[in-house]
């Protein structure tokens, strides 16, 4: 039986939840791989991570671009031939909280869409072959309470007045339905899929589309996307989580 350990693939991990996230994994013993676009941050980040004794590798991926998605799978799988936890942490928010739901321009809804719909897709195609290599495969898709759609109709719901960044919202919304889907697809090859809401957290992202920049801290951020990404064979499948919390779609 292999004692090696487990390896794992956090995108958009140069900074914010995602960093904070291949920390958590790191520290619970998981070979963690650092994936940022821009090399030098990537590795700057993993060197300073590697300085306190974390076991955690740089590699340059930009999920808006297909070649450097394939040259990231070729690298992992020379590396070490598969992957067991694939966190699609890399995400944007483009709109402009002024335009609203009906002024944000055609190129925000595209920019938007590239990188936190079609390059997370994207990403979890080119390791889908590794992943399948896992002995208990783990996807956490990382979304936002703001892709509920039965929150964003509920007005008693925290989020009912949060429309102000309707392309970030709607393809987060995207995310959770194609969880639901890949989840489905792979239930009978021990890939577990799940989508998380991280909640609101302070990063720079939270400051661009609301000046109160969050509520928590970046290290509670992390917490849903590391349980989800160590769970057991116990472990759900298929959902939508905020900590322990199931949320409503």
């Amino acid at each position: 039986m292999s004692t090696s350990p487990r390896i794992a693939l956090v995108t958009g991990a140069t900074r914010g939840i995602g960093l904070e996230t291949v920390r958590q994994l790191a520290e619970a013993g998981v070979h963690t791989l650092l994936a940022g676009r821009d090399r030098g941050r990537a590795v700057a980040a993993a060197l300073e991570l590697q300085a306190t004794g974390l076991p955690v590798e740089a590699i340059e991926l930009d999920v808006t671009d297909a070649a450097s998605i394939a040259e990231a799978a070729r690298t992992i799988e020379a590396r070490h031939g598969r992957v067991d936890i694939l966190v699609n942490n890399a995400g944007i928010l483009a709109d402009n909280p002024q335009l609203g739901a009906a002024g944000q321009s055609i190129d925000t809804w595209r920019t938007t869409f590239d990188t936190n719909v079609f390059g997370l897709v994207a990403t979890t195609q080119a390791m889908l072959p590794l992943l399948r290599k896992s002995a208990a495969g783990r996807i956490v898709n990382v979304s936002s309470l703001l892709g509920s759609i039965s929150q964003h109709q509920d007005p008693a719901s925290f989020i009912y007045d949060f429309k102000g960044t309707p392309a970030y919202n709607v393809s987060k919304s995207a995310v959770n339905a194609w969880t639901v889907h890949l989840a489905h697809v792979l239930k009978d090859a021990g890939i577990k899929v799940n989508t998380i809401h991280p909640g609101y957290v302070r990063t720079d992202m939270n400051k661009a589309g609301d000046e109160q920049n969050g509520e928590l801290e970046v290290a509670d951020g992390a917490r849903t996307s590391v349980r989800l990404a160590l769970i057991d064979e116990a472990g759900p499948t298929g959902g939508y989580f905020y900590l322990d919390e199931v949320l409503p779609w």
